[in-house]
């Protein structure tokens, strides 16, 4: 099936499609949602101006669509981006919010697409195991929860922090996977990219609990060998 990806460059979006072509589907387009909003209950924010270079990593085609504030404003933003692609269905990053998949099924059910999420309801530390394991290096660029100070920021999901987080779930009550916001990320290799990214130029932002990881520029890593 030819299929749009819902894209933020974050773990989530990047793995489901990694997961979706590992099936042997084509993926057609990334579509990628930029509302003004940086808290942004629907769509992940963080470092959203490197899309492009994102994109060019994986040579999929992007489609960016920005959006006001709100999330009727969000959700006519993710229908217009939607509306007249060529596509047979959409591929969701989701893996646990029901108030994201809802409102994304909601969507696509209106333009006759069927949705695809492969991460949906898998249980979340044997889910960052399988990542860390299919070669996805992503790193940490907001931390906002109890126990995720700024010393996570930049800090790659290894097997080291993979187990860190999982502890914290148990005696803080986060969600491993970052799903209610604890955490965001940026993927910079996968099994999709044709080569990795590097990054160029950083600038932490610190705040009280945690803060973000503003990824100024990035560079192309060694292209892969298929």
């Amino acid at each position: 099936m030819r299929l749009a990806v819902l894209f933020s460059g974050g773990k989530d979006s990047t793995y489901a499609a990694a997961l979706m072509a590992q099936q042997g589907h084509e993926l057609n387009r990334l579509v990628s949602i930029v509302p003004d909003d940086p808290d942004s209950w629907l769509f992940h924010t963080p470092n959203l101006h490197l899309l492009p270079s994102l994109a060019s990593a994986i040579r999929v085609p992007l489609v960016i669509e920005r959006s006001e504030s709100n999330e009727s404003c969000e959700l006519e933003a993710l229908r217009k981006a939607l509306e007249g692609l060529d596509v047979d269905g959409v591929v969701a990053g989701a893996i646990a919010s029901d108030y994201q998949w809802d409102r994304y099924n909601g969507v696509c059910e209106g333009l006759g697409l069927r949705v695809f999420s492969p991460l949906w309801r898998k249980d979340q530390a044997m889910l960052l195991r399988d990542m860390a394991d299919a070669g996805m290096r992503s790193i940490i660029v907001r931390a906002s929860a109890e126990g995720l100070d700024a010393s996570w920021l930049g800090r790659e999901l290894d097997p080291k922090a993979i187990d860190e987080l999982v502890a914290l779930s148990r005696s803080k009550g986060i969600n491993p996977s970052g799903e209610g916001g604890e955490y965001e990320t940026l993927a910079l290799d996968s099994p999709i990219h044709r080569y990795p990214l590097r990054i160029v130029e950083q600038k932490k932002i610190t705040a009280r609990d945690g803060g973000s990881l503003l990824v100024e520029k990035v560079s192309k890593g060694a292209r892969k060998v298929r």
